[in-house]
């Protein structure tokens, strides 16, 4: 079965190509190349034996994409993660996010409606829920006015892809990511932004090396326990396990909808000082911080509850918050080296 993966040399998207080729499935990659590196490439092939079929395309080029899939006109299932994926920047660029987003989910799905059996997993974010009104997070909660253009992109996407699945042979999973962080064991791979990172681990491990001067916490006057901002924090590990149960299930006709949603997390809050103390401890280094203003766009608290992904999918999030910081730890200092 060949499994087309885009953006499959970013971070999840590479531990995801991983699990993939584990359980034996043929992939072949589409990366364009702008948060990730073809060095990646080297990375999985050391860790499974076996380099994926890779295309450097930007799916933005609505012509490339339509070459692309006369090409390789066997394809079964699309893992869809090219995407832009900062809240900040898409503040600062909301014109970026919503090409990089949205164009690129239409021409795909253009060239998927025309196949007989369409199986598509979709990147999506618990942004969707915005500030949501009940810990933790169900399916079920409601679908908020988006706090920022990149949460808006996720749940313009999802409106697209249930619209299209009525009307076509489309049969999608939408996955709502909580925070995903980590790195493979084998420091083989891991997350490894261009430039300034936004998300919070890989700034700590950044400034834990001495690679930036310190790590800024974005308000400490959130109605939480110790007032720092609390997120679900899932080891990328888990989360890439869950996007070949959730594909199995469409390959096998498993799935009770044309369109199924589920939420991926551990079901625990950890506030931004709980994951710096723990960053600490597994990796014996003091961070250097400080507390500044809040960032816009960013929510008070989320964290999921998995009931229904533990019992429908069958799927759980096993490894722990130290696990992760410890192999994102790990995979900077051997990045670097």
């Amino acid at each position: 079965m060949k499994i087309l993966v885009t953006g499959g040399l970013g971070f999840i998207g590479s531990h995801t190509v991983v699990e993939l080729q584990n359980e034996g499935l043929e992939v072949i990659v589409i990366d364009n190349l702008s948060n990730s590196s073809e060095d990646v490439l080297k990375g999985i092939f050391n860790i499974t034996g076996k380099k994926p079929l890779f295309e450097k395309l930007d799916l933005r080029n609505k012509a490339s994409v339509q070459n692309f899939f006369k090409k390789h006109n066997d394809i079964q299932g699309v893992i869809h993660f090219a995407a832009s994926k900062a809240v900040g920047e898409s503040v600062e660029d909301p014109l970026l996010y919503y090409e990089n987003n949205i164009n690129t989910l239409v021409y795909l799905l253009q060239e998927l409606k025309e196949l007989s059996d369409a199986n598509f997993i979709f990147s999506s974010s618990c942004t969707v829920y915005g500030q949501a009104e009940k810990m933790p997070i169900t399916e079920n909660a409601a679908v908020q006015e988006a706090m920022s253009p990149y949460g808006n992109t996720k749940q313009i996407g999802e409106e697209i892809i249930t619209d299209v699945a009525k009307v076509t042979s489309l049969n999608a999973i939408l996955l709502r990511y909580f925070n995903p962080i980590g790195a493979h064991p084998s420091a083989e791979i891991g997350e490894l932004p261009l430039g300034v990172p936004q998300n919070l681990v890989p700034y700590i491990t950044q400034t834990a090396l001495g690679l930036r001067k310190e790590l800024s916490v974005f308000g400490n006057d959130y109605p939480t326990p110790d007032g720092t901002a609390i997120r679900d924090y899932i080891h990328v590990i888990d989360l890439a396990k869950a996007h070949v149960i959730a594909l199995k299930r469409l390959l096998n006709k498993q799935n009770l909808e044309k369109v199924e949603t589920f939420n991926l997390g551990t079901g625990t809050g950890s506030s931004v000082l709980e994951v710096i103390t723990t960053f600490e401890k597994v990796s014996g280094h003091k961070l250097n911080y400080k507390i500044v203003d809040r960032r816009e766009g960013d929510v008070t608290e989320a964290y999921a509850n998995t009931d229904k992904a533990n019992n429908i999918l069958g799927w759980k999030a096993n490894l722990s918050l130290e696990d992760a910081l410890a192999s994102a730890w790990k995979w900077e200092q051997k990045s670097r080296s």
